[in-house]
């Protein structure tokens, strides 16, 4: 049974009368529990108690911080029932998109507790050099600390892997931070049925109690009190530009700046080289129908612009309707999500052309494909919006010079692909390039969906897509972000 309690120093309570619901995303009715929004008491008492916490669980050996990880991670296998049963009803996802994302957040978990058990904690050293003239050399040793609470929050597109034990928690965890997590509203339950299972982990690792909070709230002015306190000393986010500014907003107002790592979306451009249409036409536009459309197009690295060559547009086109029309109505999120879609879209109807739209059904969004020319692109502003939902926008260019200028006024994106022939790309190495400096990752000859989480994976980029250009949210680097490096000099440690 949910509760719809905060989870807060080892209990779960209640301080307000203020409530909210969950909505089924397919039905778009009220799903029960009444979700208790977190009241101003209970986050100053959330953040002093994480910071209490952090004196004692940056103190556990790396041994015992892997334990805890892994055994969040057990405890997560154990709950996928009740995870199948709920998050569909909560996101609209179906029972196999969950049950693979609370794979890839259990493989998460386990390769931060894997990684932080082989990394030295000494990264540099610098040895003694007593003689050296005409000044000796102290012994330095470079190592890292973690930084202290981190506020996270939970994405609306993966209720998992992005989310209550997701990427930003496991890697704070990981790197000796107590967390402060703060629920979407759109998928509560889920969020609470995952934060039990951290709690069993807290509870059989002897973690200290403060070491993980659950918070829920549908009141702004709660997710920029959580930043703004000053006992937290970085923060997690993925989600809307807007929202994501208005946070980085709230901690500039703070006395002491802090970290705020956001990943904020991108309509991450897939570049098609000449020639590569006139050879492969249909299977190119069925693995980027295919792209648009996976998860209704509700993933951050979703295709949304296509440059084409406008000598390949009409033989482009002419293989992508029937793909585009026969793509089947999805359930969307939110009832809000689908609600801003149909808005974007509309918008963007009014600035390009429409090439085909797929099938509609009441509740449920529509594929759109759009196009429009590289002048026109260039000249309004309004085409680079991100339309968040299984639409893009491809845009024509006259030649490559031309597809050099629209690279040129691109902002940062998480992702961008370069489609093409081997001898075409190796032709075309300053556009690529150019291109590399736009993008947190650049993709040849696949499509950007489908983030592994490994060793050398990077999600993030450029600013508007991230907000700290250095750092990834996703994989094994994801850490330093919560570490900071300090230097021991003649230390007997």
């Amino acid at each position: 049974m949910l509760s719809g309690l905060c989870f807060i120093g080892g209990q779960w309570q209640a301080d307000t009368e203020v409530t909210f619901n969950a909505i089924n995303a397919a039905e778009h009715t009220k799903l029960a529990p009444d979700f208790t929004n977190c009241s101003s008491e209970q986050l100053e008492q959330a953040c002093l108690l994480a910071e209490q916490a952090f004196v004692t669980y940056r103190k556990k050996t790396v041994q015992q911080r892997s334990d805890f990880l892994n055994e969040i991670a057990e405890q997560l296998v154990k709950v996928e029932t009740l995870l199948v049963e709920r998050t569909p009803l909560e996101t609209g996802l179906p029972q196999a998109r969950i049950q693979g994302e609370l794979g890839r957040t259990v493989n998460q978990l386990r390769l931060f507790a894997n990684n932080i058990i082989k990394d030295a904690s000494i990264i540099a050293h610098d040895t003694a050099m007593p003689d050296r003239a005409p000044m000796p050399r102290p012994d330095m040793k470079l190592s890292q600390l973690p930084l202290g609470p981190v506020a996270v929050f939970g994405a609306s597109n993966f209720p998992l892997a992005f989310s209550t034990a997701g990427g930003d928690t496991a890697s704070a965890l990981a790197a000796g931070c107590p967390v402060i997590f703060k629920s979407h509203s759109a998928h509560p339950g889920t969020c609470e049925i995952v934060a039990k299972a951290i709690e069993i982990a807290i509870d059989n690792c002897a973690m200290p109690k403060g070491v993980f909070a659950l918070i829920h709230s549908k009141a702004y002015e709660i997710s920029h009190s959580l930043v703004k306190n000053p006992k937290i000393k970085a923060v997690g986010f993925t989600g809307s530009y807007r929202v994501g500014m208005a946070l980085q907003e709230s901690i500039y107002q703070r006395k002491e700046p802090i970290p705020f790592y956001g990943e904020l979306g991108a309509v991450n451009p897939q570049l098609l080289l000449p020639g590569l249409i006139s050879e492969k036409a249909d299977s190119v536009a069925q693995e980027f129908v295919a792209s648009m459309n996976m998860g209704c197009g509700q993933f951050c690295t979703n295709p949304g612009l296509w440059l084409v060559s406008e000598a390949e547009k009409a033989t482009f086109e002419s293989v992508l309707v029937d793909k585009i029309q026969s793509s089947p109505a999805q359930v969307m999120l939110t009832p809000a999500m689908l609600n801003a879609y149909q808005s974007g879209c509309e918008n963007i109807s009014k600035e390009a052309t429409l090439v085909a739209k797929g099938q509609e059904q009441d509740k449920k969004a529509t594929t759109h494909l759009f196009v429009t020319s590289a002048d026109a692109f260039i000249n309004n502003a309004k085409l680079h919006d991100e339309v968040f939902g299984p639409a893009s926008l491809i845009v024509t260019y006259k030649d490559l010079d031309q597809a050099a200028q629209l690279i040129d006024i691109l902002g940062g994106q998480l992702t961008a692909s370069v489609h093409g022939s081997t001898d075409v790309i190796n032709e075309n190495e300053d556009l690529i390039e150019a291109l590399s400096y736009k993008v947190g990752r650049l993709i040849f000859n696949q499509m950007p969906t489908g983030v592994e989480v490994s060793d050398a994976m990077m999600h993030g980029g450029p600013f508007p897509s991230s907000t700290d250009v250095r750092s990834t949210s996703v994989g094994s680097q994801a850490i330093n972000r919560f570490l900071r490096p300090i230097c021991y000099q003649n230390s007997a440690m």
